[in-house]
Order: C-alpha cells, then structure tokens, then sequence
C-alpha cells in the first residue's frame, strides 16, 4: 500500500459509503438513520448541532483541499450557496452561537449530504490521480490570499491568511479531509448522545 492508497482508505472511513464505500465509515456512523430534525437540534447551547458539524467539515475540506492546497475552484459555488440556503462563504471558525444555530435553521439537510458527499468525491478524483511529486511542495501565498479574498476564512482571515502560506501540502491535506473531519465526529458522538438517539449502525 503507498501513501496514496493508504489516504484514500482513510478518506473513505470519513465520508459515506457512497463517496467511498466504506458501510462502516465513521460518517454511516454519525451522520446515518437520523432525522432532519435530529440534524438540526442543539441539546445544549455549548454543543454545535449534526447540521452545522457536517457543513463545517464539508467546507473546510472544500475549500483548503481544492482553493488552497491545489489552488483550484471549489466544488461550492453560487448554484450550491442557493441550494443549501446559506448565505456565508466561509466555514464557521469563530462564528457565534447565535450563528450556529441561525445556519442550523436555516441550511437544507438534503442538499447538505449532497454537497459533503461532492466535495469527498472530488477530494477523491483528486488524491486518485497523484503521482509521486504531487505529495510535495508547500501551500503558496498566492492560493491563500484568493481564498481570503472571496472570504473563505469569515471572521479569522487575518489569522488563517497568515498561518497556512509555506505550510507542507501534505500536511495540511491530511490534516483537514482527515484530521479534522474526525476529531468533529467525535463531537457529533457527545451530540447524538446528549441528545438522546445515540450513535448510528
């Protein structure tokens, strides 16, 4: 197995089944057999609802996989912005409660599991098609600033501007599709269970 298989089968165990066939992925088990109701609720106001987890990860992955490690158009874009009828461009870091629940609300649940699973998808389509060289290199300035520029880094721009430029690509690909996407999974588990519908299969 080389480190692109080995990604990939990681990536799978992050997403569903249909993005990467894994039926026991950790995301059959947080984000499967419960109700849009279910996704929305907060049990408690320190707690982020399943709904504001899945699109946090789903547009942090979106837009340091495709705008600032490869420098390449997201899968989000206006077309998605209507459908899931969220008006922000960024992915949440520093949003207030008020915030989290008001995108809570608001966001589409069916069209939400349709953009996670377009953005595993072209992570995917991405990642599949590496040779040998593409795992190296460092995030640029310049991919950075464009994402910053259409306001993908919200209410820490100054911080997250400053802090990806130079970093490996590698690094910062692993650590979002990857990483990041698990450690939220685990607070969708606190969710679900607070909540009282427990975790899934």
């Amino acid at each position: 197995m080389d480190i692109r298989d080995l990604f990939l089968e990681q990536h799978a165990a992050m997403h569903s089944a249909a993005v990467g066939g894994n039926k026991m992925s950790a995301a059959e088990r947080t984000f499967t057999g419960v109700t849009d109701e279910q996704m929305r609720l907060r049990p408690r106001e320190d707690l982020n609802s399943l709904a504001w987890l899945m699109w946090h990860i789903a547009r942090a992955e979106d837009i340091l996989v495709n705008a600032v490690v490869s420098g390449r158009p997201q899968v989000f874009d206006d077309t998605w912005m209507k459908r899931l009828a969220v008006a922000r461009p960024d992915f949440g870091i520093g949003m207030t409660s008020p915030e989290v629940t008001e995108l809570t609300k608001r966001i589409d649940v069916g069209a939400l599991r349709e953009y996670r699973d377009a953005v595993g998808v072209r992570t995917r389509e991405l990642v599949g098609g590496f040779k040998s060289g593409d795992w190296e290199g460092s995030v640029t300035a310049e991919a950075v600033e464009r994402a910053a520029a259409a306001g993908a880094f919200g209410a820490r721009t100054e911080v997250l501007a400053k802090a990806f430029p130079g970093r490996p690509r590698t690094a910062v690909l692993s650590t979002i599709a990857l990483f990041h996407s698990a450690g939220h999974m685990g607070e969708a588990a606190t969710v679900r269970t607070t909540g009282g519908f427990g975790t899934g299969i």
